[in-house]
């Protein structure tokens, strides 16, 4: 299921990452990759802030499509 369809203070381990090579490689670089640990702090506006890492990160909807848990 993609991570913008989970709801808030859940925590997940992604699966995998969809989309292009340059949109892979932009999440990867923000710690999204399989098997890390993923939870919704909050959504916003149609923006999605995700605690990953021990980091937040903010994503948009659409990216937070893309990646699947």
């Amino acid at each position: 299921m993609p991570l913008s369809m989970v709801s808030d203070g859940e925590s997940f381990l992604i699966k995998k990452i969809m989309g292009k090579e340059e949109v892979r490689r932009f999440l990867e670089n923000l710690g999204f990759v399989a098997g890390a640990e993923v939870s919704i702090v909050s959504k916003n506006c149609g923006n999605v802030i995700v605690q990953i890492k021990d980091s937040r990160v903010a994503i948009s909807k659409e990216m937070a499509q893309k990646i699947i848990v």
